[in-house]
């Protein structure tokens, strides 16, 4: 089964896309957010890229987290 990079629709803070781009890289979303902030305090880089990411990111289908078996 390959992972998918979409949003996250259980951890959400503002659109579910740190949470997801965490998920997807396997750490921690905090880690992540964290992240976004540094870059948007030096430089402002970093509400671009969550926006960016934002549209480009697919919500997350509620069945694929529905494991079986």
């Amino acid at each position: 089964m390959s992972k998918k990079l979409t949003r996250s629709n259980s951890d959400v803070m503002v659109a579910g896309v740190a949470a997801g781009l965490a998920d997807y890289l396997a750490v921690d979303p905090a880690l992540v957010r964290l992240v976004f902030v540094l870059l948007t305090l030096l430089g402002g880089h970093g509400i671009l890229i969550y926006l960016i990411l934002w549209i480009i990111m697919p919500q997350e289908d509620v069945s694929e987290k529905i494991k079986v078996g």
